[in-house]
């Protein structure tokens, strides 16, 4: 992971301020939350850079949609590709569409584009999502009481999706909100 978090740093994602302090120590402590649960080497990699091309919720880009390949030099194909589905997601089209049942219908924000989730894209883009926002409930009070609710009752619709840890962590960080 090492020379990972170094070329995030180079390409100057350590300038940009987070909701809890530097935006590097929120992705590198979205890693280490996605690797605690044991996801797949692609899914922690794409935690680290998670906000490269900016979301819905963090329009500042730490690096430009004309660099991804050069992104995916790095943390390889399948990684670049669930940061750029997580960094395209319109919020407020695709939560919408979560029910616990039927697939997810998807709208990137950057070409409109829509079109249904794969089960597996589904599961990454949905631990990817908790362990995002998990990283920041679990450091700001202030954000879980903000947040705490719509969080928890997005991720129970999420809840067939999401790995055993990731449900368990749900419930240990928002299950005083409930």
């Amino acid at each position: 992971m090492n020379s990972k978090f170094n070329k995030l740093s180079e390409l100057g994602a350590g300038e940009f301020e987070h909701l809890n302090g530097s935006l590097i120590n929120h992705l590198n402590s979205t890693y280490q939350l996605l690797e605690k649960w044991g996801a797949s080497q692609e899914l922690c990699d794409s935690g680290l850079y998670h906000a490269a091309y900016g979301t819905a919720g963090f329009e500042a880009q730490v690096v430009s949609l004309s660099q991804r390949n050069d992104i995916a030099k790095i943390i390889g194909k399948t990684a670049e590709e669930i940061v750029y589905l997580y960094c395209s997601c319109d919020r407020g089209f695709v939560f919408n569409n979560f029910n616990g049942n039927s697939a997810i219908k998807f709208r990137d924000r950057f070409t409109e584009t829509e079109f249904e989730l794969t089960h597996e894209q589904a599961q990454q883009f949905c631990e990817l999502t908790v362990a995002n926002e998990l990283e920041l409930a679990i450091d700001s009070v202030e954000f879980l009481k903000e947040h705490g609710q719509g969080l928890l009752n997005l991720f129970l619709k999420m809840k067939p999706l999401l790995s055993k840890p990731a449900n368990e962590t749900v419930k240990s960080v928002l299950g005083s909100v409930a």
